[in-house]
């Protein structure tokens, strides 16, 4: 196995990444430390306990997304392709092949877990999502069903970068943090499904998707359409 490893300034300097408390980074660059040359882990309890960080440290990189865990207990670092490249005379493969073979390498490098049963439900060992509480917006009933957190614009722009769409990742996630994640009347249940009918839709239209503030704004100007955003509770960011 190599003895040097690497990070990638895109992710360990993204917003997503500093957004999330100090220990909890410092884990994820412990866990890529002790890492195999495809970036998995067996044992990322051990490794919590020796850095001093704690369960929820573990659980925030889960929900982060900068892991992703198996049923066998193995995690592995979602963004290790991306962080680090190891010629073939030094690189030794994983012997966990079967979560290997669960997982597919997105455009950008990064693993994607789409083949993972209940991937939506990052789980280590026995403690289970349902028992997670960070912060309110983390609680819910996770009983069979996978609860849905919203991206970061980070996280939207390089979908839509990995894509190579035009769709405005900004103009995008401003209107949905506005609606409070909905789509129509219901609640938003896959984020990377809704940019990508917004991506279909403005391919058929020729034209960037028109959200209700731009229908306000078309009608009003300055305060007025401002006041009448607020009332409708859109907001253009």
């Amino acid at each position: 196995m190599a003895e040097r490893r690497m990070f990638a300034k895109t992710i360990v300097l993204s917003d997503a990444f500093l957004d999330m408390p100090l220990s909890a980074r410092c884990l994820y660059f412990t866990l890529g430390m002790f890492a195999d040359d495809d970036g998995f882990v067996n044992s990322p309890k051990g490794i919590m306990r020796q850095c001093g960080a704690s369960e929820d440290d573990l659980k925030v990189l889960l929900l982060k997304r900068f892991l992703l865990a198996f049923d066998s207990g193995v995690i592995v670092i979602k963004h290790w392709r991306i962080n680090n490249y190891l010629r073939n005379d030094r690189y030794v493969e994983t012997k966990y092949t079967d979560e290997k073979a669960m997982l597919t390498i997105d455009q950008n490098g990064a693993y994607s877990d789409s083949g993972i049963p209940n991937s939506g439900i990052p789980s280590i060992g026995k403690d289970s999502i349902d028992k997670v509480s960070i912060g309110e917006d983390r609680k819910g009933d996770y009983k069979g069903k996978t609860k849905f957190s919203p991206p970061t614009l980070e996280e939207v722009k390089a979908y839509c970068s990995e894509r190579g769409n035009h769709v405005d990742a900004e103009r995008w996630f401003d209107y949905y943090t506005s609606n409070g994640w909905k789509v129509g009347k219901n609640q938003m249940k896959d984020w990377r499904a809704a940019v990508r009918t917004w991506e279909r839709d403005e391919k058929k239209t020729g034209a960037k998707m028109k959200t209700p503030y731009d229908n306000i704004r078309s009608d009003a100007k300055g305060d007025d359409a401002d006041r009448l955003a607020r009332l409708m509770g859109v907001n253009d960011g």
